[in-house]
């Protein structure tokens, strides 16, 4: 459906100035209001219409200054002038002044306006429809590790760009393989911290009794083995970015003490009680879902909503249709090149059972079964009989 095309008149004929607004007002999707000065039609530009249609013989602020005027703001306004002077003179500074249009008043005027208006109408939705598609353009360069194409891929992308630049808490979520890290990098390496740290760790990967030492370090004599101070992520990402991946996992109590340093911006170290005070990026990730936790007395439920200050969901492999064609592609260039393994390509029933496959490893999955392919491939094409399919643990 075309945009809502909006028309400012300046006429200080009231009577034809109200004819002129009628026959506009009797084409679809026009918006149509009068003015019967330039002073009055400049107090309301700030609105933006699409097309002006001006009196070039009006008191005070003459037809001419009022094309200058609508130049100089925004020359993207299409101006049609309307007037009863036949003077080519006239009709030439008009255009030279960026007229689309110099209209006579006379018995046709009412015909011409409106056919002048539906050929500018063409170009007004043009030059809407590239604005729009320009705010959507996304940098690619900037996200060469985020392969895809498809909605899915590019509503996370947009996402990425609208939280990248501040520092609000953001928490990726999406099932494992997904790409929850590469996506967290993404962030800090296009963001003003970029230069700093990005640190990541991984939570459920660490002992119990070791995850708030790794956290937030230690002093010497802290604990049976702490031989000396320990500087924690949280310090080591100091300026920078940290990731606490598969935060769901994270112990009860140890979650109390994160939602402090989310509070204070400071830590103490194991066996001190002295503040140090961060300035750090924290993003967290989790294929677990945090609500069902709450629910269960396993996740804080104040740390909950903390986390929550942007919420960035990766789709399964499964929902992002021909990217999994585009990565394939990918992760088979890279591992050839590493390997030396020539160039090779997917035949069209490779990618045709690729593309039907649910990946439900996701894009660390696929990674590995392309690298096992082209191990497997004897010439430079991969065949079906090269693929071998995992299944979903039940």
């Amino acid at each position: 459906m075309e945009n809502m095309i909006k028309i400012f008149i300046i006429e200080d004929d009231l009577m034809f100035g109200e004819m002129l607004k009628f026959t506009l007002e009797n084409e679809s999707n026009y918006d149509v209001t009068l003015f019967q000065s330039g002073e009055e039609f400049f107090d309301h530009i700030h609105l933006n219409p699409d097309i002006v249609t001006v009196d070039y013989n009006l008191p005070g602020m003459t037809g001419l200054d009022i094309l200058k005027r609508i130049n100089n703001y925004n020359s993207n306004i299409a101006t049609i002038v309307v007037s009863g002077q036949e003077d080519v003179g006239v009709a030439v500074d008009a255009y030279k002044n960026g007229a689309k249009y110099y209209i006579l008043k006379n018995s046709n005027t009412f015909t011409e306006l409106s056919l002048c208006v539906k050929n500018l109408t063409v170009n007004v939705n043009l030059t809407k429809e590239v604005e729009v598609l320009r705010e959507q353009i996304i940098d690619r360069s900037k996200y060469s590790a985020l392969i895809g194409e498809s909605q899915a891929a590019l509503k996370m992308l947009k996402l990425i760009q609208k939280v990248e630049k501040s520092n609000v808490l953001a928490l990726i979520t999406g099932e494992s393989g997904t790409g929850k890290e590469v996506v967290a990098r993404a962030i800090h390496y296009n963001s003003p911290r970029k230069k700093k740290p990005f640190v990541a760790i991984n939570v459920a990967a660490i002992p119990e009794d070791l995850i708030e030492s790794e956290l937030f370090g230690h002093e010497k004599g802290a604990f049976t083995g702490a031989d000396g101070r320990r500087i924690g992520k949280f310090e080591e990402a100091n300026g920078g970015t940290i990731l606490l991946d598969e935060i769901g996992e994270m112990d009860i109590n140890l979650q109390t003490k994160l939602l402090r340093v989310l509070q204070e911006s400071s830590i103490c170290r194991v066996g001190s009680n002295k503040e140090i005070g961060l300035d750090v990026r924290v993003l967290a990730a989790t294929n677990k879902d945090l609500g069902q936790r709450v629910k269960e007395g396993k996740f804080r439920e104040d740390l909950y909503y903390r986390i929550q200050g942007f919420l960035i969901h990766l789709p399964p492999l499964r929902e992002r249709g021909n990217d999994v064609i585009l990565l394939a592609r990918n992760f088979l260039n890279e591992f050839c090149t590493q390997n030396k393994l020539g160039n090779k390509t997917f035949t069209k029933e490779a990618l045709e059972a690729m593309l039907t496959h649910n990946w439900p490893g996701n894009i660390r999955e696929l990674k590995s079964f392309v690298e096992r392919a082209a191990l497997l491939s004897e010439s430079d094409k991969i065949e079906m009989e090269d693929l071998v399919f995992s299944r979903a643990i039940a």
